[in-house]
């Protein structure tokens, strides 16, 4: 009898364990969250970084300096 009881237990913790991981929240991104760092990006105004690494092209026969957006990933070259 007891173990049954002890068995049954067991199941019940086990069920509750594994239907607790199945939730997913269904909160809608809020219109600041979805646009971020969009919107200034669009407009044209990025903000650019210097990315260090390759600093010669060999196509140009130049030294350049890439940039790369820090909001939306964006590339640019500059030849000196």
């Amino acid at each position: 009898m007891k173990l049954a009881a002890v068995f049954f237990i067991l199941c019940c913790l086990a069920y509750t364990v594994l239907s607790m991981s199945n939730v997913v929240p269904f909160k809608r991104p809020s219109p600041k969250q979805k646009h971020k760092g969009k919107t200034l990006c669009r407009s044209g105004f990025h903000k650019w970084e210097v990315v260090t690494g390759q600093q010669f092209d060999v196509k140009q026969g130049k030294l350049v300096t890439r940039y790369q957006c820090k909001r939306c990933g964006k590339e640019k070259v500059e030849a000196h």
